[in-house]
């Protein structure tokens, strides 16, 4: 459990363990590939890449399964990389994701005539990134995953180079991505200062309960405020709709899943591992940082016209009930853990879906305004029963995944003692449900009740890799809803986070 947080983990063959590093090498050596054969590859036969970043994928996740099923706790780097069961859960996800992603960027990049070694390469290296984060224990080793993660996605905002929309989206992310580290980075030189050291075990057991020293509070903030631009937190948010409108789709789809999914990560090991007595500052910050981010995205999602930009203020908001429960992290650690871990694997499933139809109707519409989607279901009523199936998961209606993630951010404010902060957070949480169910509903009632607008029924061709990422993310919304399996993959996740 938690009390294990303040221990490190056994050594298991400190001086090479390629076993506990094995996911991140396979994925370094597809991440070579992709360079090899895009060099050596002619034009006409590039239509290879994509497959070989899918397989590689595919490949790091062998190394993630066979270290699950050994069970042992493994600790390189001198403590500052872990592979522990909430390690292993997370890169799943962002392998998973990250494969749903080159699904949904095949067709996308060949058609549009980009570059797509170049965009493999970028796309895999920033989920290497986002690897190396699940493991990281250290201040040192999250600021390096960080940056891994984040360079390549700076460019792959800006993909589409000869757009405007596409130019500011890449401008504005790396503008405040550079501030947010910026201002990150002289959190961690404060706490390294007091710590003196950069583990976050022996910062954790530095920066104790009672520590009241101004820097010290103002370090933790400055490190929290860092990675509240990159969850797109309140009043943080901002690069968000722009970035996500300009970018390419199925990069929107990934900032919005895997890049939002690696800074509560961090956020995570921080909160629980480096100060874990210092809730008196966490927990009031998380609260105001989750009231304001649901409240502030919900609203605004309300006057969206744009497909794209409801989606990236509805990412706001889910951001604001996935931040919920770190406000209550001080009495209930371990319900906080497993209900944000479950929100985020739920979260990935119906969001991806989400933007896969968008792109789907895209082919035909070429455009993201929602009153174009009116009279879908006349000609598409594939995509119009699986669109409403992802949006009514993201309200969280049952028997969808989203009722589930809803579920454990309601439990983990209420258990397991009813404190004054957690229900009126809770009430809070409830209020936003409804209110993001409006916004959804009124997409959902565009498709199945307005006129088609320019009479055209011609049916949506969907390519095979598209509707493969469709068939996945639907079938784990789905599974995530009837089954207790997300929550199983939470409770195994928030045992051994060391």
């Amino acid at each position: 459990m938690l009390s294990l947080l303040a221990q490190g983990t056994e050594f298991v063959r400190p001086d090479v363990d390629f076993h506990a590093f094995a996911p991140e090498l396979v994925l370094t050596g597809a991440i070579v590939l992709v360079l090899l054969v895009d060099l050596f590859t002619p034009a006409s036969s590039r239509g290879v890449v994509p497959q070989v970043a899918g397989v590689g994928l595919l490949a790091a996740m062998v190394p993630v399964l066979t270290l699950a099923l050994d069970g042992t706790d493994r600790s390189l780097f001198g403590g500052a990389y872990a592979v522990d069961n909430f390690a292993l859960v997370l890169k799943a996800l962002f392998l998973v994701a990250g494969y749903v992603v080159v699904l949904l960027s095949t067709n996308y990049i060949a058609e549009g005539d980009y570059d797509e070694g170049e965009y493999y390469f970028l796309l895999l290296s920033s989920i290497l990134g986002m690897t190396v984060m699940a493991s990281s224990r250290d201040l040192i080793s999250i600021f390096v995953a960080l940056e891994l993660l984040s360079i390549p996605a700076y460019m792959l905002a800006g993909w589409r180079k000869r757009d405007l929309h596409g130019n500011e989206a890449g401008a504005k992310y790396y503008l405040m991505g550079v501030f947010a580290s910026a201002v990150m980075l002289y959190g961690m030189s404060l706490l390294y200062g007091f710590a003196g050291s950069t583990l976050l075990s022996d910062i954790g057991a530095t920066i104790g309960e009672g520590d009241t020293r101004p820097l010290v509070t103002l370090g933790i903030i400055l490190v929290i405020v860092g990675f509240a631009f990159k969850v797109s937190a309140v009043p943080f948010h901002t690069w968000a709709p722009d970035t996500y409108e300009g970018a390419p789709t199925p990069i929107t789809a990934f900032l919005a899943v895997s890049s939002k999914a690696a800074g509560f990560v961090a956020l995570l090991q921080l909160i629980l591992v480096a100060f874990p007595g210092r809730t008196d500052v966490v927990g009031p910050l998380m609260w105001v940082l989750a009231a304001l981010t649901m409240t502030v995205g919900n609203l605004i999602a309300l006057r969206q016209t744009n497909i794209v930009r409801l989606l990236a203020y509805s990412g706001v908001a889910q951001a604001g009930f996935i931040l919920a429960p770190l406000a209550v992290v001080g009495t209930n650690p371990d319900g906080a853990l497993q209900a944000i871990i479950t929100y985020l694997l739920i979260y990935a499933a119906m969001n991806l879906g989400a933007f896969a139809v968008v792109l789907a109707v895209a082919r035909k519409t070429r455009s993201a305004e929602i009153s174009t989607w009116g009279g879908l279901f006349e000609y598409a009523p594939g995509l119009t029963v699986l669109m409403s199936l992802f949006l009514f998961s993201l309200a969280g209606i049952p028997p969808l995944g989203g009722w589930l993630a809803k579920f454990v951010v309601f439990r983990s404010l209420l258990e397991p003692d009813l404190t004054a902060g957690g229900v009126t957070l809770a009430v809070v949480v409830g209020v936003n449900s409804v209110i993001a169910l409006y916004y959804y509903a009124n997409v959902a009632r565009q498709m199945w009740m307005m006129p088609n607008p320019d009479g055209d029924r011609t049916p949506v061709r969907i390519p095979v890799s598209l509707g493969a990422a469709l068939t996945l993310s639907i079938g784990v919304t789905v599974a995530f809803g009837v089954t207790n399996l997300a929550t199983r993959f939470g409770d195994l996740a928030h045992l051994l986070p060391a």
